[in-house]
């Protein structure tokens, strides 16, 4: 990785910083406008409906304009925003207010599909999964820094002032990619060996790569599937977590949640360290990605039966850890796609994870005002491990076939790509993929 990219990601975790921040700021801003509960998760609804819709959507607008084009409007947009919302303060009316969420949840989602997709161009596919490290350590540390200083810089300078640091977080990231820029699009190295192979294969042998992008596609639906019901289930915890913190420490909650999440990038750090050296820049995929997903889920019940305050930390720091494991290993497996297809696969991935937290933010909110908190969170992560079970289930069982086929007796009378061999060493294959229709 060059100084670009690590310029960028500092710049990337500036707007973190700010839109964590923001996230506190807009939803006590959404009750002083709207004066209810009711007012505020409609307002959380409209921009997270944005993000939904905008996922759908990522694919074809990264298909027809560049990635780095789409990065600087959408923080641009996003910029202007907020000093729409920092100039207008208390005065703002309500439709401006909705005006301003669909600009977020939509820029937000836009930015993120064009970077995560654009990481192989950058930094190329051998250092993928390092670079994806980075960017979720930085993005960890800023979603601390963002909780923790959304309170002190609310009471001191008022909701505008905290727009306007949202604001002037977006206009560093927008900055930052219009100096440095980065190459995002259509790079030599996003066409893999294999597929230069393929392309002067004979008919008879033209028929294994289809094959295998059959079953590539079927194992990618699966992850995505799995992410947007590990969104669900994170909406779970996040929802109860400050009913937690109130009854741990009800004199001052705010800071039992900044040690839990402090401790939870502390994990999610390791597992960026971990990963550096164990993977040695490749995804590992399916298995991997399905066996953290349960680490996980276990943690995050574990932190709501009433630990002691050391074991909660160990707890956070665990679920940060397969947190982090989980988000590299899911990117860098969906980057590992040709490069016209990413867009579409992170845009489809978006759509899922924004779908599935919106869902289980509500349904987790009402199951709340019946259950106790462990149960709600228990029943939320026991769905993702349920999902994680059967895409391991599936991996075995695609494992299984491919080495009982015709396909798989031959493979010997050819030189195995790089791709087959991150299969053997990794449990998946790191090829190209395709999605049905595409």
């Amino acid at each position: 990785m060059d100084r670009v990219f690590r310029f960028l990601v500092a710049a990337h975790a500036v707007s973190a910083y700010g839109t964590y921040l923001n996230l506190i700021a807009l939803s006590l801003f959404s009750y002083e406008i709207t004066g209810t509960a009711l007012g505020v998760g409609a307002v959380m609804a409209v921009r997270l409906l944005s993000g939904v819709t905008a996922g759908l959507a990522a694919g074809a607008l990264t298909a027809r304009v560049t990635r780095r084009t789409v990065m600087v409007v959408t923080d641009l947009a996003q910029t202007l925003a907020m000093v729409v919302l920092a100039l207008g303060a208390s005065d703002t009316p309500l439709w401006v207010l909705l005006g301003a969420v669909v600009v977020l949840g939509a820029g937000n989602t836009f930015f993120n599909v064009a970077l995560r997709s654009a990481v192989p161009v950058m930094v190329g596919q051998d250092s993928r999964a390092r670079a994806n490290g980075v960017l979720v350590t930085a993005r960890s540390v800023a979603t601390v820094l963002g909780f923790a200083s959304a309170a002190p810089v609310i009471a001191l300078g008022g909701f505008g002032v905290a727009f306007a640091v949202n604001a002037a977080s977006f206009a560093v990231s927008a900055a930052a990619v219009l100096v440095l820029r980065p190459r995002t699009d259509d790079q030599p190295c996003d066409v893999s060996g294999e597929e230069r192979a393929d392309a002067g294969s004979s008919p008879t042998r033209g028929k294994r790569p289809r094959l295998r992008v059959a079953g590539l596609a079927g194992g990618l639906l699966g992850m995505i599937a799995l992410r947007g019901l590990d969104a669900l289930a994170s909406a779970s915890h996040n929802v109860a977590l400050p009913l937690a913190a109130h009854a741990a420490e009800p004199s001052d909650p705010a800071v039992f949640m900044t040690r839990f999440w402090s401790a939870w990038a502390v994990g999610a750090l390791l597992a960026h360290q971990v990963l550096k050296r164990r993977s040695h820049g490749t995804s590992w995929g399916e298995r991997a990605f399905a066996v953290g997903t349960c680490a996980m889920s276990f943690c995050f019940v574990a932190a709501f039966t009433g630990l002691p305050a050391p074991a909660l930390m160990a707890a956070a720091v665990a679920a940060g850890f397969a947190d982090g494991w989980t988000e590299i290993v899911y990117t860098s497996r969906l980057q590992a796609a040709p490069d016209r297809q990413r867009g579409r696969l992170f845009g489809l991935s978006a759509t899922a994870e924004q779908s599935g937290f919106a869902l289980g933010t509500m349904a987790a909110a009402a199951a709340l005002e019946v259950l106790p908190a462990l149960a709600v969170v228990g029943v939320f992560h026991g769905a993702a491990v349920c999902g994680a079970l059967l895409l391991l289930l599936f991996h075995n069982h695609r494992s299984t076939a491919k080495n009982h086929s015709p396909t798989g007796e031959d493979r010997s009378q050819h030189s195995p790509t790089s791709e087959e061999k991150g299969e053997d060493a990794h449990g998946t294959s790191t090829g190209a993929s395709q999605l049905p229709g595409s």
